[in-house]
């Protein structure tokens, strides 16, 4: 669409219109979990969060923790944050992202939010213009659907193909884009589905994205954590092929998802956000919520700047392990599938065959029952927007994932169809 340019114009008026939520994990896996039978002696094995910091092999630094406590201790975070975020904050999460681009990001690049979860809300609301559509990947990380409905954005949805890693179908965006489309959403590293898309592969969906005149939004929490062939490569690579809005956080990569510290970040060379008022409309958005705590930002600089290569190094191994072990051990259970070993983040996505069990009738149920009868959760695909199948992550004490998949062996070969 060679007038795509003209239509980033289009962009910068959102209304606000707010409806009720949709689905989340979290309720889906509330729900799941009241079906634990109380009485079972075995503790719960959890395969559904996405909270590995429950777990002693997963504990952040002592350079983050120490962090914190000379922010707190210092009395000099105790104030009112500025709505972007503090600007030193700002500047070092810049210069830290900035490491991996071909460009210089600014701070007036970085907006501190709580969390990834409100770097969402605040894009989606910006997005959210009369009449528009946003492009989501199915299967897709269910707040981005909930947000959308939420601001009466229109969602549509494109294709991941499992059978090649996971890959954005691309036939299949400029299938759904029209003159309304303002933006597609990219999960890189993959939550649910474990991938990690090439430099080649991200650079064509920039392409895709320029052609049809709209935004990516990257979603890049899970960054860096990559342990397969392919290295993770930022969709700021190719800001000056399309303008990128970044969102990501430090809960990940530092086992942190409470401490509730993201950002989103304008990933546009070419400055088309800043002309088309999208930045202006994001710091609209966030003059009417509040900030994450002031002391954390002030830990921020620290963190980013002290945290060696080997804490990294050791959390990627632990992945690695588990992330083998999970598929070895999907393989051997004959109603689940894994179309690909996963590369990143902390989730596999599995495909469950149901016609080969008894009294199973899709993945909701199977969920349900193996949390009632094993004691094990694990989050169904159909709140993913896939149904029959299921989100295990893996993100757990090695000894507690092989249990649990020990028992969904167990739970499988019990409810098998007699041959």
């Amino acid at each position: 669409m060679e007038n795509g340019a003209e239509r980033w114009n289009f962009l910068g008026d959102g209304k606000l219109k707010a409806t009720s939520g949709t689905t989340t994990v979290h309720g889906v896996l509330l729900n799941i979990r009241r079906n634990v039978d109380k009485d079972d002696p075995r503790p719960t094995v959890p395969l559904g969060h996405g909270d590995p910091s429950l777990f002693p092999c997963f504990r952040t630094t002592t350079i983050a923790e120490d962090a914190i406590v000379d922010a707190v201790r210092s009395a000099e975070f105790n104030y009112y944050s500025p709505k972007p975020g503090l600007l030193p904050t700002r500047r070092a999460i810049a210069d830290y992202l900035s490491r991996d681009l071909p460009y210089t990001l600014s701070p007036d690049d970085v907006f501190l939010t709580v969390g990834c979860i409100q770097a969402i809300e605040v894009t989606l609301m910006v997005l959210a213009c009369p009449g528009a559509n946003i492009l989501l990947p199915r299967p897709c990380f269910p707040s981005y659907d909930a947000h959308a409905s939420s601001n009466n954005l229109e969602v549509r949805y494109f294709d991941l193909i499992p059978e090649k890693g996971w890959e954005v179908d691309i036939e299949g965006v400029e299938a759904l884009a029209d003159e309304n489309t303002v933006a597609m959403v990219v999960i890189n590293p993959g939550n649910p589905c474990g991938s990690v898309y090439t430099h080649q592969h991200l650079k064509k969906i920039a392409e895709t994205a320029r052609k049809l005149g709209i935004l990516v939004v990257a979603d890049e929490v899970y960054h860096h954590l990559s342990f397969g062939t392919n290295p993770f490569v930022p969709m700021g690579v190719f800001g000056s092929i399309v303008p990128v809005i970044t969102l990501g956080s430090i809960s990940k990569r530092w086992l942190v998802p409470g401490w509730r510290l993201g950002w989103l970040v304008t990933s546009d060379p070419n400055g088309i956000l800043q002309k088309s008022k999208i930045v202006e409309c994001i710091m609209g958005r966030l003059n009417l919520t509040s900030g994450p705590p002031t002391f954390i930002q002030g830990a921020v600089p620290q963190i980013l700047e002290k945290t060696g290569e080997d804490f990294f190094s050791k959390v990627i191994v632990i992945l690695r392990e588990a992330a083998h072990i999970c598929y070895d051990r999907i393989m051997e259970i004959p109603c689940i599938t894994c179309p690909n070993k996963p590369e990143g983040s902390m989730f596999v996505m599995v495909k469950l065959n149901p016609s080969l069990l008894e009294d199973i009738i899709d993945d909701m149920d199977f969920c349900l029952k193996l949390a009632k009868e094993d004691s094990v959760i694990v989050l169904p695909g159909v709140a993913l927007g896939m149904k029959n199948w299921l989100r295990i992550t893996f993100a757990v004490e090695p000894s507690t994932l092989e249990d649990g998949l020990r028992r969904i062996k167990a739970f499988c070969q019990r409810h098998a169809k007699k041959q």
